[in-house]
């Protein structure tokens, strides 16, 4: 599957861009890679965290496993 996806992509040549293309790339590039820190960050503090309350509900605790979240609409399924 990944072989397959390597064929699809384009190849960028950042040498033949013009400089406002390449700026707008890069700046691209550096925004993904700082929301994907962030949010590997994020989960990391989660994965750390002994218990984990929303709104005063214990969604998480060491011993117990993972309960659920519903948002909005979702919540009167239950």
């Amino acid at each position: 599957m990944g072989t397959k996806n390597k064929k699809k992509l384009k190849k960028l040549d950042l040498l033949e861009m013009s400089n406002p293309q390449r700026i707008q790339l890069i700046k691209e590039v550096r925004e993904k890679l700082r929301q994907k820190t962030v949010e590997a960050k994020l989960w990391q503090s989660l994965i750390d965290a002994e218990i984990v309350t929303i709104n005063g509900n214990t969604v998480f605790s060491e011993q117990d496993s993972l309960k659920g979240l519903c948002f909005g609409d979702e919540a009167r399924f239950k």
